[in-house]
């Protein structure tokens, strides 16, 4: 499964990079395939690794401040893999080029 998930710790004002690098540094140490982009971070893995995951982050980020707003879209495409990069390359196939990403 494909999850992508953002945490934001209300009430810490407008730069919160040193709170998500934390979070970051608990999604690197999982040992899950992810990708960090500029909205969020899409992890993929089974369910039960990447929900765990999420809620681990969710609750360090709550050990930091007293509201924390967490955002998960999933896509559980049975019999897929790769899906981080796949999705990506077929796009790129279509266009023809290489994306940005």
């Amino acid at each position: 499964m494909l999850a992508e998930f953002s945490i934001v710790p209300l009430g810490k004002g407008e730069h919160l990079a040193d709170p998500i690098a934390e979070v970051l540094k608990i999604v690197d140490e999982s040992g899950l395939d992810y990708r960090l982009h500029a909205m969020g971070t899409e992890v993929e893995g089974d369910w039960d690794a990447v929900m765990g995951l999420i809620k681990r982050c969710h609750q360090r980020m709550a050990g930091r401040c007293n509201r924390v707003y967490t955002q998960i879209k999933i896509d559980d495409f049975k019999g897929q893999a790769n899906m981080l990069s796949s999705k990506v390359g077929a796009v790129e196939r279509r266009v023809g080029k290489k994306l940005k990403t």
